[in-house]
């Protein structure tokens, strides 16, 4: 085989700009010369990309370069157009050829100047499938115009992939976890430029700052974005959430305690139910001191009447959420990548990826015991956790020691561990049919929203009243480095269900074997007579003590009396969820 005027070997010829006539698809061939490795040959079609080394010189079917060099292995690779995130044309410049690149030190190393594009690749780990990598594969070539139509041709399939974002609004907590928001957001933020995503980036200033923006922005406005990314934890999540959710999702409430009746010990049911009942106006959320930082100004968006914006209604279908980690747990995103990751995290929103997560609804009736007059209901919206009794009581101790970093919440959980208190509290939760609850929810991706909540009347309750160490109630398993399975293993993203569990009261010992269970793989933290696990879409909860202190997504919330309702497939995250 002889080289052509180019200096490569094979044919050249420009492929063929119609991937999509006739029945099969077309297939494009052209040598290049890939940087670092050598002349390959690419093969493009539809579906994807692929190359390998050009085949030796030597009649007996040796590996060797084009300069006649034996080559240790030959270098193959095959790429789903679905993992290609970026191809850039970047000009004039130096490919570099090594012909023993195996070796330490090579024995030829050339360089060449010719026409060059990169291609960005998304990679999963060899060694953990949940984490992704980009890859950059720099091409050469002499003919400008060959160089120009791969890079068009790819670009046009890239294109066809709808559900990639083209406008992002990212909010960036800058003291999140280790007070490292700023700089995680550094590290990801060039892989959206390469992928020629545009962003709004904010550095919030202060306590609820993104909240509020998120309020105030019309519809209209933040139909201009595909999504909103957070880069914080699991905290910082929830604000945005609620953001977006508090003016604009509206929907009947959940029964209150006072609702619920009790004919019989173990059993209940809902006697004064209102369906019609629904949002007016969301409750003040710095009202409990939550701190996230001091200080500052607005940004400067309109406030407009949210009911009246009907012109642009939102959600819209592809708008979804992003979430990159940078917070003392980040159990969202582990349950919904797989790994705590801001790399994998930007991937997953760079490729559009796409998961519902069910939402609950968290609301207050009641806020302490001492209140005679009747209360306006308060409203929250919990992506993973709300809990009662020992997670209230870490969440609270933990804000006195905010200078420690994420490792406050091991010193403030050691504290109230040793405490050992207990709470009086009344639970109802609605049952269901074990059938019900087993069913596999993901096996429709495209799950539809409960926008309007049941009517509750009719339905079996049952209620638990007596002393509780906590109460949990887990949207998602909620797992994380200190519970790799989380509190239930086997919690879905997207079923429409949450699992309540409640620890009764019982010797220290005992729990603090269930505590050791929860931060074993494998282990049974459910397997006690002092626990109860109930899946359910809604349950009340009546503190009768003098108030409750809870804990919603790793944010502070006082309520005596309140309801839980989940919202299944609520809202969408760019991910896949972490079975993929």
């Amino acid at each position: 085989m002889e080289r052509n005027q180019d200096g490569f070997m094979g044919v050249n010829s420009p492929p063929n700009p119609d991937f999509a006539n006739g029945d099969e698809p077309s297939v494009s061939c052209c040598n290049f010369l890939l940087d670092r490795t050598g002349e390959v040959v690419i093969t493009h079609t539809s579906d994807g990309l692929s190359w390998r080394l050009v085949d030796s010189l030597n009649d007996e079917g040796d590996n060797f370069s084009c300069l006649g060099f034996k080559l240790v292995s030959n270098t193959e690779m095959e790429v789903n157009i679905a993992d290609v995130y970026a191809v850039n044309f970047i000009g004039w410049g130096l490919v570099h050829e090594s012909a023993l690149a195996s070796l330490e030190v090579s024995l030829l190393d050339h360089s060449s100047e010719m026409y060059r594009f990169t291609i960005y690749v998304v990679h999963k780990s060899k060694t953990q499938s949940s984490v992704w990598t980009p890859s950059v594969y720099t091409f050469g070539h002499k003919d400008l115009e060959i160089c120009m139509s791969w890079v068009n041709q790819i670009n046009s399939h890239l294109h066809m992939e709808v559900k990639r974002p083209k406008n992002l609004l990212v909010l960036v907590h800058p003291r999140s976890g280790k007070g490292h928001g700023c700089k995680i957001w550094e590290t990801v933020a060039p892989l959206f430029s390469q992928a020629k995503v545009k962003t709004k980036v904010i550095v919030t200033e202060r306590a609820g700052h993104a909240r509020d923006m998120l309020s105030s922005i019309t519809n209209r406005e933040l139909n201009l974005y595909d999504g909103v990314v957070a880069v914080g934890g699991d905290g910082f999540f929830n604000e945005i959430l609620n953001g977006v959710l508090l003016s604009r999702h509206k929907a009947p409430y959940p029964p209150s305690p006072s609702d619920i009746t009790s004919p019989s010990e173990n059993e209940c049911s809902v006697s004064n139910h209102n369906v019609n009942r629904t949002i007016s106006e969301h409750c003040d959320h710095n009202e409990d001191g939550s701190p996230l930082l001091r200080g500052s100004e607005n940004i400067g968006l309109e406030s407009p009447n949210f009911g009246k914006d009907s012109e642009s209604p939102f959600p819209n279908e592809m708008f979804r959420f992003g979430l990159i980690p940078a917070g003392s747990t980040d159990a969202i995103v582990i349950c919904t990548t797989g790994a705590r990751d801001a790399v994998t995290s930007a991937l997953h929103i760079i490729l559009g990826k796409k998961v519902h997560l069910d939402i609950a609804q968290v609301v207050r009736w009641k806020k302490t015991n001492s209140a005679n007059e009747e209360e306006e209901p308060c409203v929250r919206y919990a992506a993973s956790f709300a809990g009662y009794g020992f997670y209230g009581d870490v969440i609270t101790e933990s804000e006195k020691y905010r200078w420690m970093g994420p490792k406050r919440y091991d010193y403030a959980g050691t504290k109230v561990f040793l405490q050992h208190k207990s709470y009086e509290a009344e639970v109802s939760y609605l049952e269901v049919e074990p059938k019900e609850a087993s069913s596999s929810p993901e096996a429709d991706p495209e799950v539809h929203s409960r926008s309007l909540a049941q009517d509750f009347k009719g339905m079996k309750w049952s209620c638990s009243k007596g002393r509780y160490l906590s109460v949990g109630a887990s949207v998602i398993s909620c797992r994380n480095e200190k519970a790799p399975d989380g509190l239930v293993a086997d919690a879905h993203l997207s079923d429409g269900f949450l699992h309540l569990i409640l620890i009764k009261e019982c010797p220290h010992p005992y729990y603090l074997w269930h505590l050791i269970q929860l931060a074993r793989k494998g282990g049974e933290p459910l397997g006690y007579k002092f626990v109860e696990h109930h899946k359910t879409p809604a349950f009340t909860f009546k503190s009768l003590g003098k108030e409750g202190v809870w804990n919603v997504d790793g944010e502070l919330f006082l309520a005596q009396q309140l309801s839980v309702q989940v919202f299944r497939g609520l809202v969408s995250l760019f991910a896949t969820g972490p079975q993929e």
